[in-house]
């Protein structure tokens, strides 16, 4: 974690699961194996995916391609709801508490942005009127989503950070980003962002806020 700013920024860049929102890898690991996924904690990942998972989530393969490769994978017809509802296990909570320090940074002047690595069943959900419980999607919250199924590119590649940074017309040191894991905080700050730690779904509030003073 950075405690000192070079200066302030200008955009502040988020992460979504363990950040934004609660991550819940247990309840999707229990999702998938009831769909017949063998080995599920080996073929899945808090973090970064591979396989037909990571294809889904750098956008090489859309929602139907990984339905009919999931249920070749099982063994066994796999529905679309049922391919969202395992992917969604990842998301347990969303802390109103962020989401008020969200809408408070962004009354501030920051420019809010969120970078994820993340796929299409659980953009569609976070990108409705459901996501936050009071009517609102994760639009509401941010100026601009950059996520790995559209960008087809993911975190920590240094390219989707430079993506980032070319798409806001900033110097890197203008972007302070908040990760929960340290593998992308250090490929951020390598070339050059403000970057945080986030120990927790609601720890990185108090250590941003006295960054910012």
């Amino acid at each position: 974690m950075n405690q000192n700013l070079a200066h302030n920024p200008r955009v502040l860049l988020f992460d979504l699961g363990g950040v934004v929102f609660e991550l819940g890898y247990a309840e999707a690991i229990s999702r998938f194996s009831a769909l017949g996924l063998m080995n599920a904690e080996k073929q899945l990942d808090a973090s970064v995916q591979t396989g037909i998972f990571g294809q889904l989530e750098r956008g090489e393969i859309g929602k139907e391609d990984f339905r009919e490769a999931f249920s070749k994978l099982v063994g066994s017809k796999v529905t679309l709801e049922a391919c969202s509802h395992a992917w969604l296990g990842y998301l347990k909570s969303v802390p109103h508490r962020n989401l008020e320090t969200l809408t408070s940074l962004r009354q501030r002047g920051y420019r809010l942005c969120l970078l994820s690595n993340t796929n299409p069943f659980m953009l569609d959900y976070v990108r409705s009127d459901t996501f936050d419980g009071m009517g609102h999607s994760l639009d509401f919250y941010f100026d601009r989503l950059y996520v790995s199924c559209e960008c087809k590119m993911m975190k920590p590649e240094p390219a989707i950070f430079q993506h980032v940074i070319a798409e806001e017309g900033v110097n890197a040191a203008d972007i302070l980003f908040i990760d929960d894991s340290p593998r992308n905080t250090e490929a951020a700050a390598a070339i050059g962002m403000q970057t945080l730690l986030a120990a927790s779904v609601q720890g990185w509030i108090e250590p941003l806020q006295e960054m910012l003073l």
